[in-house]
């Protein structure tokens, strides 16, 4: 395929899945880098993402996880762009609606889809700027376009493809069971023009021998008329996950050398912040949603959240805040992140309504108290860590960097120290005694964060512990090539760059 850099519309291409988690945001993403390392100018594209882990662009701008790690991998600057409606559920019912990076305001379903379709002017306008930029547009659909009570003004699956102009991939995951049924009925649910853009059929997630699916692959072509461009297995790639259905929240690793415990909170976001250490040989990594799961961890994170006074109410509830008391009173130390590091104050007061209003006793192992503002604060920043005190002290003076994403302002009220110094002068976050918390996402990026809390836990231990301490930035870009390398050794890549040539 010719690049498109004389012409005035990148070619697209769109990945659909047969359900939620079927793949499509991997998919993407390794399609983004093998189009990048072809010297093609590619960019990611999503109009509708819901989810609760996102990023913030060079600009303070809010996104989806999964287009800022698709941009990662095209090798491009992240831009809102990408994913101009981002939806953060904040309640079973109702999401924070994010606009082109900004917040909207909180909407309940019903009422969100009944004025859906007055973002479409928006999310035509950032199409266009991507395709006038680049000559490759990878589009990733969302949940099923078989969602057929869900279709009347769609513009995220088949009728985000009708505006690209996007011939779709559609893919089934055969790790749930039953895809042959997954593709053959999304294929026959759809109108007949809809199933005219679905181009080709891509098996994913396949552990095992090929060879035995047997006719299968021939007989679901001849049944929806439809090519199949590949089998994709079970790829073993580090990539940051989109949301809370990832498995990474259920496995654990019994031969860890440290033990971390992370709370799994209800509305958990931002986890992929622990990505970097459960990369780390060594480490186990565990997400905690009972009290008796607890053990006796080496560590405990209290990551961000969505709805910070619910989800302490359920820790509360549910007998993990006592534990977690318990422990850190006996010497094990605590960080809490964002959300974590509200829930780990005094007080935290919602005067603006911002989480539903009122006030609630914090967990009171930091002196610090919060409240709520209805403008979030989203920034990039860098800074290093002031002098540290107890458990962690060999953090001090170690650089680090991240994001700010949050809702509230907190300040020290007692006899607690700051824990960071920002770039900006600004100081962030509490200490004391073997408790941390902070604001900063991306907090264990840092190799040299991540080497002291090492040193730190095998200290107290009394074990060596000296892993490696990789560069999280470099370890991210080889497994996009990993993803890369993959992807096209099971997918039909000639059929695919033909698809696209073709177009719909």
């Amino acid at each position: 395929m010719e690049t498109n850099s004389r012409k005035r519309r990148a070619k697209a291409i769109m990945v659909q899945g047969t359900m939620s988690n079927a793949g499509k945001s991997l998919l993407c993403t390794g399609l983004c880098r093998i189009f990048s390392q072809d010297g093609y100018k590619v960019a990611p594209f999503k109009s509708q993402n819901m989810a609760l882990n996102s990023a913030i662009t060079d600009e303070g701008l809010e996104m989806g996880r999964a287009q800022y790690v698709q941009a990662e991998a095209a090798r491009i600057e992240p831009s809102v762009l990408m994913n101009p409606v981002l939806l953060k559920p904040v309640t079973s019912m109702g999401s924070q609606v994010i606009v082109c990076g900004e917040v909207r305001g909180n909407c309940e379903a019903s009422e969100y889809y009944d004025k859906k379709h007055l973002l479409l002017p928006e999310i035509k306008s950032a199409y266009d700027r991507l395709a006038s930029e680049n000559d490759i547009i990878v589009i990733e659909g969302a949940g099923s376009p078989a969602e057929i009570n869900l279709n009347k003004d769609d513009f995220v699956n088949m009728g985000m493809a009708r505006i690209a102009g996007a011939p779709v991939i559609l893919a089934g995951d055969i790790d749930r069971g039953g895809v042959f049924a997954q593709l053959y009925g999304t294929v026959k649910l759809l109108t007949e023009d809809e199933q005219a853009m679905i181009k080709a059929l891509v098996i994913n997630k396949f552990r095992g021998d090929v060879s035995l699916l047997g006719d299968g692959l021939q007989m679901i072509s001849e049944l929806t008329g439809k090519p199949v461009a590949g089998v994709v297995p079970m790829l073993d790639v580090d990539i940051d996950d989109e949301d809370s259905l990832s498995s990474r929240l259920s496995r654990h690793d019994e031969d860890a050398v440290i033990d971390v415990a992370v709370i799994r909170l209800p509305k958990i976001s931002n986890f992929t912040d622990l990505a970097p250490l459960e990369a780390t040989a060594g480490v186990g990594v565990r997400y905690i949603a009972k009290p008796g799961e607890m053990g006796r961890p080496d560590l405990i994170v209290i990551p961000g959240t969505k709805s910070t006074i619910s989800d302490l109410r359920w820790m509360r509830e549910s007998g993990i805040e006592a534990v977690i008391k318990d422990l850190s009173g006996s010497g094990t130390p605590v960080i809490g992140i964002c959300g974590g590091y509200q829930m780990l104050g005094e007080k935290i007061t919602d005067s603006e309504g911002a989480e539903g209003g009122g006030s609630i006793r914090g967990m009171g192992l930091l002196p610090v108290v919060t409240e709520f503002e209805p403008e979030k604060h989203r920034t990039r920043t860098s800074g290093e860590f002031l002098e540290v005190s107890g458990f962690f002290s060999s953090l001090s003076g170690r650089p680090l960097t991240g994001y700010e994403i949050h809702m509230g302002r907190t300040a020290l009220a007692g006899n607690g120290s700051p824990l960071i110094g920002l770039e900006s002068g600004e100081l962030m976050g509490c200490q004391r005694g073997n408790i941390y918390g902070c604001y900063l996402h991306g907090f264990f990026d840092s190799a040299e964060c991540r080497r002291g809390i090492f040193d730190g836990i095998a200290k107290s231990k009394g074990i060596i512990f000296s892993p490696d301490t990789f560069n999280w930035h470099d370890h991210k870009d080889e497994q996009y090539d990993e993803l890369a390398d993959g992807l096209r050794a099971s997918l039909d890549m000639d059929m695919i760059y033909r698809i696209i040539e073709k177009g719909i």
